[in-house]
């Protein structure tokens, strides 16, 4: 009888144990919460806030804090340890700039910066914007084209370039290229589309052009963006941008200005990928975990139906854009296409990118 009792009393211990064993594992217990930090552009905020509060949902043991750089800001910022928090997961808007980020720091100590093989979580182009008359009286044939870009800059006001003479000046609008990667490759773009070498004297003339029309070029993309919403025609005409927040805030384009701007592709143009990269400077176990979870949520069909309504393209194979409900393609914009007929070619590798910023810094 006693051992008989004894026995009972083991296997309730043991049930017991393995209970609290169980509720351990899945109930989060207050002050052992995982915090990770992800740092991206302001391009990405808007999607990645709406993703992380559906993330923290299902997974109350994680919190997630987004800080918003431009991307080359990430990158060097990160390089050169000047953040005042301490990242789990950068962001950029490109994939070609964590290249960058790890040739620098191999360079300077070996160190491979990254746990895992960083991950593309949405794709996008980088589009021009005009307001309807503007843009028909500088691109007449409907397409964006550089040259005329670089008459208007050099005429300085519309009437000389077919347009209305209280129009006033011409106004082009991009991101300052040292913090932003649109900025950078709308230079790599436009020297491409001048057939001219980055070393040659035709570039550094117009690098020295682009930089005298522009006044303090905005940190980040969304941020030009809005301004460029904000200001309207006669304050900013033209400006360069991605894809998919032109087509997400175009209209409150037209909410703003009476009429919404219109969306040119360019051609040729560069596939730009923000991917996730989980850093190992002090990321411990846990974040580590945390960060390849959320990388992974952000992968799915579900999530990348929601970058697809905030105007990013799906980087999943399957996913029609337009079976999307509230997808921006099927939102009447104008000449916007699901499929562009533009050539697409090799995003700038790291060395392109120190050499433009190189010469940006130079035409000073």
């Amino acid at each position: 009888m006693i051992n008989t009792a004894k026995k009972k009393k083991n296997l309730w211990l043991s049930s017991l144990i393995a209970l609290v064993s169980l509720g351990l594992a899945y109930i989060p217990i207050p002050g052992l919460e995982t915090r990770i930090v992800i740092v991206t552009g302001t391009e990405l905020t808007e999607p990645l806030t709406r993703l992380k509060e559906d993330f923290e949902k299902k997974n109350p043991d994680i919190a997630i804090e987004i800080k918003e750089q431009g991307s080359q800001d990430i990158i060097n910022k990160f390089v050169d340890e000047k953040n005042d928090f301490k990242p789990t997961i950068l962001i950029p808007a490109d994939g070609e700039l964590l290249t960058e980020l790890k040739t620098r720091l191999s360079t300077r100590d070996g160190s491979d910066p990254f746990y895992e093989t960083p991950r593309p979580i949405a794709k996008t182009l980088l589009v021009g914007i005009a307001w309807l008359k503007r843009g028909d009286a500088l691109f007449p044939d409907g397409r964006f084209r550089w040259e005329r870009i670089q008459r208007a800059m050099e005429a300085g006001n519309w009437a000389k370039m077919g347009g209305r003479p209280d129009w006033g000046s011409f106004d082009f609008l991009m991101t300052d290229p040292t913090r932003s990667h649109s900025g950078l490759l709308t230079l790599f773009l436009w020297s491409r589309a001048n057939g001219e070498d980055l070393n040659s004297p035709q570039t550094r003339e117009l690098f020295k052009i682009i930089q005298k029309s522009l006044y303090q070029p905005p940190r980040s993309t969304d941020i030009l963006l809005q301004e460029f919403i904000t200001r309207g025609p006669n304050d900013a005409d033209v400006a360069t941008v991605y894809e998919s927040i032109a087509l997400y805030r175009q209209k409150q384009s037209g909410a703003n200005q009476r009429a919404p701007y219109r969306v040119y592709y360019l051609d040729p143009n560069v596939e730009i990928t923000p991917t996730a990269a989980i850093i190992r400077r002090d990321t411990d176990g846990e974040q580590r975990r945390a960060a390849v979870k959320f990388i992974d949520f952000l992968r799915t069909k579900e999530q990348q139906q929601v970058f697809v309504r905030y105007g990013f393209r799906p980087v999943i194979e399957g996913l029609d854009i337009l079976s999307v409900p509230e997808n921006p393609w099927s939102q009447n914009i104008q000449r916007i296409e699901v499929n562009p007929s533009v050539t697409l070619i090799q995003s700038p590798d790291s060395r392109t990118i120190a050499e433009i910023q190189k010469l940006w810094e130079r035409s000073n």
